[in-house]
């Protein structure tokens, strides 16, 4: 039984991945690249990710009998998304080797965990107070003040899961609409703009940083990543400082995406990390040396990490909902590189591609 967590998993092993998304499937042709296989655990029928993979296992993530199946028919486990039950990944974790560690996965899909640690290791965040009741609720609008942010600390992405309290007379509706005893309420933080990094760490404990990417978001769903991001040496060298300490203090092993923001003094705020694939990291598909969902693949298999260098400046733009019935035109432009997820059915909010235009 492998469960070593320095093991190199050589071409030829097969990984398993735990979600069908996109993330799932642009890391599965990658892998593919370097000769891997890679098995697909999801609870959809024809996901994006099965589309590309060798093998898929559509099941319930608490299905135990499914979940020791697979995890005994790969070589080594990851996960392209963070809402999984931690005691799924414990099962599996006690079969195989998992990459990115649950420990990590446990901190990045709750809220307040994750601000919590990155406090303990000194990286700024927005003000914010843990809320477990009504009354908690009362006294942190008191101290933090309005405008600010009610979240829920589990199961939110693309502005899902949070309401803006603009008076205090809204925190009863605010409370009652997200009806949890397990939230966070943020200070709203006036901002520049939006940034994000990448961070790939090995095995070895090397790591390497990608370029700092500014992010546009439309309706909290990111909409265009442009490369390199307009802000100053400085700030672009605080924002990977604090990535590759958060890479070190978690021990990771994989990719960590964080999101920040950038302040009017050029001073950079945390705001969110996913120790994965990250959507503002597509740009690397068609702008960097190696792509993240290369540099993912090397980093869980033990493999030496690329490099990171940007080759081209890139604009990442989301094709979203009915966004994606513009491909005519990307198909003609020679700048444009074409992303699309397999998804049959056109949503609003739902990411069906992306496009990378590069700079001519």
């Amino acid at each position: 039984m492998k469960n070593n967590s320095l093991d190199v998993f050589p071409p030829g092993s097969i990984i398993g991945i735990m979600g069908g998304g996109q993330l799932g499937r642009m890391t599965a042709l990658a892998a593919a690249n370097l000769g891997y296989r890679c098995h697909i655990y999801t609870e959809d029928t024809d996901s994006p990710a099965a589309q590309v993979s060798a093998t898929t296992t559509v099941a319930s993530y608490k299905d135990q009998a499914a979940l020791t199946q697979f995890a005994k028919a790969v070589d080594i486990i990851t996960y392209e998304f963070e809402n999984i039950p931690l005691s799924s990944i414990t099962l599996l974790k006690n079969i195989k080797a998992i990459r990115p560690s649950p420990s990590i996965l446990a901190i990045s899909q709750h809220r307040g965990k994750e601000k919590e640690f990155a406090e303990q290791h000194g990286v700024n965040v927005a003000p914010y107070k843990i809320i477990k009741k009504i009354s908690d609720l009362e006294s942190a609008i008191k101290t933090i003040g309005t405008p600010s942010v009610l979240k829920t600390c589990r199961f939110g992405y693309d502005g899902k899961g949070q309401i803006v309290i603009n008076e205090p007379e809204e925190i009863h509706s605010a409370w009652n609409q997200l009806s949890s005893d397990d939230l966070v309420l943020e200070q709203f933080v006036e901002f520049e703009k939006e940034i994000s990094i990448i961070i790939a760490r090995d095995t070895n404990h090397k790591t390497k940083a990608y370029q700092a990417a500014e992010n546009n978001h439309v309706d909290h769903i990111l909409d265009a990543t442009t490369v390199p991001a307009d802000i100053t040496d400085k700030t672009a060298s605080m924002a990977a400082d604090i990535g590759l300490k958060l890479a070190e203090s978690l021990d990771l092993i994989g990719l960590l995406a964080v999101e920040m923001f950038v302040m009017g003094d050029g001073t950079v705020v945390m705001n969110e990390i996913a120790p994965r694939p990250h959507n503002s990291g597509h740009w690397t598909q068609d702008g960097a040396q190696t792509s993240q969902f290369e540099q993912f693949v090397r980093a869980i298999t033990g493999q030496p990490l690329g490099e990171t260098k940007m080759t081209r400046p890139v604009k990442m733009q989301n094709l979203i909902g009915d966004a994606v019935r513009q491909l005519p035109s990307f198909f003609t432009n020679p700048n444009a590189k074409i992303h699309l997820y397999g998804k049959q059915e056109v949503r609003p909010g739902r990411k069906m591609g992306h496009v990378n235009i590069l700079e001519p």
